[in-house]
């Protein structure tokens, strides 16, 4: 019976990632910000337990992290999803404080997932540690400072990890969804090409994890966009894109 950790699991792509394991026997420690949304996923689920903390509280998710960890032992998958996303215009002060809190969530909401984990993993020789992170990541999109930066700095900090962990037998994967629909991409002013449900995601995901993955965008078209965008020169990139409409900004 894997044991698995999930952040963000309330809703959306995480409530999904925890039916899959469910689903496969998995034993769950799930964690929201929403207690009665978790508590009502919690309660449809097999075993588990659930935490209502936010990523932003590192004392709270230790707490839920020592927990875990006394009664149920090391995890063996412990999946970083929890994410925040709005639009944000750097001229705006009240933005600046928008900003701070997706890197909040975003970036360091992920190494507070993680560090309880890493020396019980490292003492047990094994362990995957997973970071939901974004082909947002691949280019600066305009009016999304604060996520495409976030999710940039992810993709650096979960792969300067997994080259440092591989030596202790843990696996750190990075995943690059494209469009889901969640809560998250409601809003979107704009088409959101091979939009995937969270369902569809999840399954995927987690069959990425089980082939032992390291890197991977998901669905696979995307890849293909994140490469072209990638490729495309500054000259072309920032005029096709300068009129672009964008996230709606957090009132």
């Amino acid at each position: 019976m894997p044991r698995v950790i999930i952040t963000g699991a309330s809703s959306g792509l995480g409530a999904a990632l925890a039916g899959v394991y469910a689903k496969r026997g998995a034993l769950l420690g799930l964690i929201a910000r929403r207690r009665p949304e978790l508590q009502a996923l919690a309660a449809t689920l097999g075993r588990c337990r659930f935490y209502p903390v936010d990523v932003r509280d590192s004392a709270l998710l230790r707490q839920a992290a020592d927990d875990f960890l006394a009664h149920e032992g090391c995890p063996d998958i412990v999946i970083a999803n929890a994410g925040v996303s709005y639009g944000t215009l750097t001229e705006h002060a009240q933005d600046l404080r928008a900003i701070q809190d997706i890197m909040d969530v975003n970036v360091l909401g992920v190494a507070r997932t993680f560090q309880p984990f890493i020396e019980p993993m490292r003492a047990a020789g094994s362990g995957v540690l997973v970071g939901i992170a974004s082909v947002a990541g691949y280019r600066g999109l305009p009016g999304a400072e604060g996520y495409c930066a976030s999710k940039a700095a992810l993709i650096a900090y979960l792969e300067s990890l997994r080259v440092r962990l591989r030596r202790d037998g843990i696996r750190v994967i990075t995943i690059c969804p494209g469009y889901i629909a969640t809560a998250m991409t409601a809003d979107n002013p704009y088409p959101m090409p091979f939009l995937l449900d969270a369902d569809a995601a999840a399954k995927k995901i987690v069959r990425l994890i089980e082939r032992g993955a390291t890197y991977a965008v998901i669905p696979w078209q995307m890849a293909i966009i994140a490469r072209i965008l990638r490729a495309i020169p500054n000259v072309l990139f920032d005029r096709s894109l300068a009129d672009a409409p964008h996230k709606p900004r957090r009132r």
